[in-house]
């Protein structure tokens, strides 16, 4: 069961600096300046949103199965053109977690291409497990910053931790490209994407136990916002 009501879009953002060094260094290639002009995302399936306990079947195909340790925020109102700060927090409703699984060899070879992940994303996207009202880490805002301590386990063993006020973009910031000359809806989820250390291909499988496969427990934890665990499960025979 989900924490909130499907929302009509989920966009994902590359918040995170961390997150791209390591990302890019495992292929040997800088950041992008662009990546410093404005916090890009790509839209999600939201039609593949699970909840806390889901099971998970690996896509069709997939040899790299990941998880991804991600906060996720939740539009309150109808809101376009929407300034940074304070303005955006107002169109804030509250927090989930969110496990943006991903098919890395799938992706690798849809963004060869040049138009961004789709078939390596769109399968399964886990969130929970409750929706957090703002008011219940207020104390958490500090401007434009959301301090929350984040860890990801697989079968008991943590492989990632860090915090959310790690943010390169900020939430706000990213309300306001998304809200940029597009009217953002009620229920719309906007994730942080992952955090620095937050996957197995940027701890490197080696380290990491491997990839994800059948049987494995993924819990992503983060302050206030509980824990959320998802079931690995052997997908569809070709």
């Amino acid at each position: 069961m989900l924490p909130i009501p499907r929302p009509p879009t989920f966009r994902d953002f590359y918040s995170f600096e961390q997150h791209m060094l390591n990302a890019r260094a495992r292929n040997n290639r800088p950041i992008p300046g662009e990546w410093y002009v404005d916090p890009v995302f790509y839209y999600s399936n939201p039609y593949s949103i699970v909840g806390n306990d889901a099971l998970i079947p690996i896509p069709l195909g997939c040899q790299e199965m990941d998880y991804e340790l991600e906060i996720g925020a939740v539009i309150k109102d109808d809101c376009i053109n929407v300034e940074r700060v304070p303005e955006a927090w107002d169109h804030v409703s509250g927090f989930v977690l969110v496990n943006d699984f991903s098919a890395r060899d799938i992706q690798r070879r849809e963004t060869a291409v040049g138009l961004g992940p789709a078939k390596g994303k769109d399968f399964a996207t886990a969130i929970g497990p409750r929706f957090v009202p703002i008011d219940e880490v207020k104390d958490c805002i500090h401007g434009r910053e959301l301090r929350l301590g984040m860890v990801a386990r697989v079968n008991g063993r943590e492989l990632s931790r860090g915090n959310c006020r790690d943010m390169y973009w900020s939430f706000p910031s990213l309300i306001n490209y998304a809200s940029q000359d597009c009217r953002l809806l009620k229920g719309d989820l906007l994730g942080s994407g992952t955090c620095g250390f937050g996957c197995i291909f940027e701890i490197g499988p080696e380290n990491a136990g491997g990839w994800l496969k059948p049987g494995d427990v993924v819990e992503i934890e983060a302050e206030r916002l509980g824990v959320l665990r998802s079931f690995i499960v052997e997908g569809r025979k070709p």
